[in-house]
């Protein structure tokens, strides 16, 4: 990688409304960084993002010497004015366009064709481009002040879990970017949702944090891509492919419900404690008094999947703090935002799903 870089922090109010930050020096340094060609990551309302000028070949390489990030993975372009994508984009057909009046600025990624403005390193040399508006203040402020479409992967090694938080980012990154704008946690907890919508029928690519029911509420019919599942080809959105979100301890998920489940998460538990390993158990509130491991964390209620959302990643990063060598958590069915978390828990579980 070379000599680390000195990484500047700086912290700023996420509850300030677009217009103050804008005003903000610290946003104003860091969207000096950006245009400059300089790494800066930042929070947005799924996870905290690592910043480059989209627009250039050799910050967009930087992004991917910073995270390890494979080659043939594409990035996501963030704007911070709905206008900025028709500069970007050849087209976009009607569904897009239904797709971001209803969820513009938000957590959902539309995959289109591009116009070849871009650095071709973000598209990994596809002919598609995914792009997509954030809600967040800081973010909003971040890209206006820039003035540019900044590309963005999750702030974190690849392959380990999205970092929720700037101090995620800090143990992840720090001397390999040259900025991180600290706005406190974030609060979908899970990445975008990313649809394709260049064929006659919007693709969902990866599950996030717009459901697929909200989807179909909005435009009707929205098909699920088989390679959310199947692994091997090419990545046409980020997530598709590779080792994601994982820990470093071996972890597994067990589906099921009640009783069942609990039984079946405490087996795997209990087997893995006589090999002698220190286990974790990622339980929802509603279980969990009843377990019994090295460590018990919570991932929130089953009443509230945003709040599993929410810790999901908070979750798999404290497991490796603790030094757990195996970690069982409780899997939930594939529906509304769960479809999102479970997409997450098998990849992360290098697909070591198991059924109660």
């Amino acid at each position: 990688m070379g000599q680390p870089y000195q990484t500047i922090r700086w912290h700023v109010d996420p509850e300030q409304s677009v217009d103050t930050l804008s005003r903000n020096k610290d946003i104003h340094e860091a969207a000096r960084m950006l245009r400059e060609g300089k790494l800066v990551a930042f929070p947005t309302e799924t996870v905290y993002g690592l910043g480059a000028d989209a627009a250039s070949q050799e910050a967009v390489s930087a992004i991917y010497t910073a995270k390890g990030r494979p080659s043939d993975n594409p990035l996501i372009i963030h704007i911070g004015e709905k206008e900025q994508l028709y500069t970007l984009a050849a087209e976009v057909p009607p569904a897009g366009e239904v797709l971001m009046r209803r969820f513009w600025p938000g957590p959902l990624t539309l995959i289109l064709p591009h116009r070849g403005t871009l650095a071709p390193k973000v598209t990994a040399g596809l002919d598609t481009v995914g792009v997509r508006m954030p809600s967040h203040p800081v973010s909003l402020a971040l890209l206006r002040v820039s003035g540019a479409p900044v590309a963005a992967p999750s702030a974190n090694r690849s392959g380990k879990p999205s970092p929720t938080d700037a101090d995620h980012v800090w143990h992840d990154l720090q001397g390999r970017i040259h900025g991180l704008v600290d706005g406190g946690p974030t609060g979908v907890g899970v990445e975008s949702t990313v649809v394709d919508v260049t064929g006659e029928v919007p693709l969902l690519l990866r599950p996030g944090g717009i459901t697929w029911e909200e989807l179909q509420e909005a435009v009707g019919e929205v098909q699920v891509d088989p390679a959310i599942v199947q692994e091997g080809t090419a990545p046409r959105s980020p997530g598709m492919k590779y080792r994601h979100y994982a820990p470093q301890g071996e972890m597994w998920v067990v589906v099921g419900e009640g009783a069942a489940q609990i039984r079946r998460v405490q087996a795997l538990a209990d087997e893995a404690r006589r090999q002698g390993k220190k286990v974790g158990i990622f339980s929802t509130e509603e279980h969990r008094a009843y377990y019994q491991a090295d460590w018990v964390l919570p991932c929130g209620s089953r009443q509230d999947p945003a709040s599993i959302a929410r810790e999901l990643y908070r979750g798999l990063r404290r497991f490796d703090q603790l030094g757990a060598d195996t970690i069982v958590a409780e899997g939930f069915p594939p529906e509304g935002l769960f479809h999102s978390v479970m997409n997450r828990l098998s990849k992360a579980a290098e697909g070591r799903v198991v059924q109660a």
